[in-house]
């Protein structure tokens, strides 16, 4: 695709993206007093033209250098098997198979240091709506994208049904992320609604809500979370980037860890440092470990 061509889908694709989610964010707003042009729009304006100007050609690469590592694996046979079955049942499959994977993924995304470095660029929005979905690592996002369609495509389903079911899902990702609150009802035991993705976005690291599509694996593992309410606010509880630089740059930068207390009462080089660090960067909320070792457990005196 030339440049010509490249400008115009981007162009188009942003058009249908405001024409969809624009009214119906107006409509059922789940923060009415959102304006369009919120603070740090123009900043996820980048995120959404990197993304389809630079990432969207490697993240193809990458699924096409693994699927034709991966051919042969499983057997001929079954992947015949699989391509014989019903289209209906195809795309069941391949939902449940992809939101298992992205359930899992998604939780070491929360859990892993390293996988939070690049994630967290996707959780320092604090606003949502359909153009902040677009806020992403484009490492995160070969992740992500690689752990919902390469076991599909291993397992032999048609490129017919996963090319639709990618594009469903691209929709969809930018659905939940958008300033709307549906009156759903009983459907939220099967649809993934904006309101259980907007608490997976509150400041706590652990709000759940980890599925996509369907809300099932957070029901089977026990970390479904609907409130009748909306988060207070977004975002992280560390400094930021304020460019698009930034966010690329941050996560791949060394970072400096304070491993053991200090009992004297002064902060340590070490952390000195990480601070210095966050505050030329922007620092990124690592997860963190509340259980209190023995050892360091203030003692109390015989008074208390």
């Amino acid at each position: 695709m030339d440049i010509t061509s490249l400008l115009l889908a981007t162009g188009l694709s942003l058009l249908f993206l405001v024409v969809v989610f624009r009214p119906l964010e107006l409509a059922f707003p789940a923060k009415p007093n959102q304006r369009l042009f919120r603070p740090r729009w123009l900043l996820d304006l980048s995120f959404l033209l990197g993304q389809y100007l630079l990432w969207n050609g490697l993240l193809f690469l990458c699924l096409g250098y693994f699927s034709r590592s991966l051919t042969g694996v499983v057997p001929r046979e079954f992947t015949s098997a699989v391509a014989a079955q019903p289209l209906w049942l195809q795309i069941l499959e391949v939902i449940l198979l992809s939101d298992f994977c992205v359930y899992w993924g998604h939780r070491l995304q929360h859990r892993v240091g390293f996988l939070w470095r690049f994630h967290s660029v996707h959780h320092s929005a604090e606003h949502l709506d359909w153009l902040a979905a677009h806020r992403e690592h484009p490492l995160d996002t070969v992740y992500t994208v690689t752990l919902i369609n390469l076991p599909a495509f291993v397992l032999g389903f048609p490129l017919e049904t996963l090319a639709g079911f990618i594009a469903f899902r691209g929709v969809w990702a930018i659905y939940i992320h958008s300033n709307v609150r549906l009156p759903l009802g009983p459907l939220h035991a099967i649809l993934g609604a904006p309101e259980l993705h907007h608490w997976h976005h509150a400041k706590d690291r652990d709000a759940g809500n980890y599925g996509n599509v369907c809300p099932l694996m957070d029901l089977l593992f026990g970390t479904y979370r609907c409130p009748d309410h909306e988060p207070e606010s977004f975002g992280l509880n560390t400094p930021t980037p304020t460019t698009w630089l930034g966010y690329m740059v941050q996560p791949l930068l060394p970072r400096l860890r304070h491993h053991a207390a200090d009992r004297s009462g002064e902060q340590p080089e070490a952390e000195l440092q990480s601070e210095r660090s966050a505050t030329l960067t922007g620092g990124v909320d690592e997860p963190v470990d509340y259980r209190v070792r023995a050892d360091t457990r203030p003692k109390q005196s015989a008074a208390t």
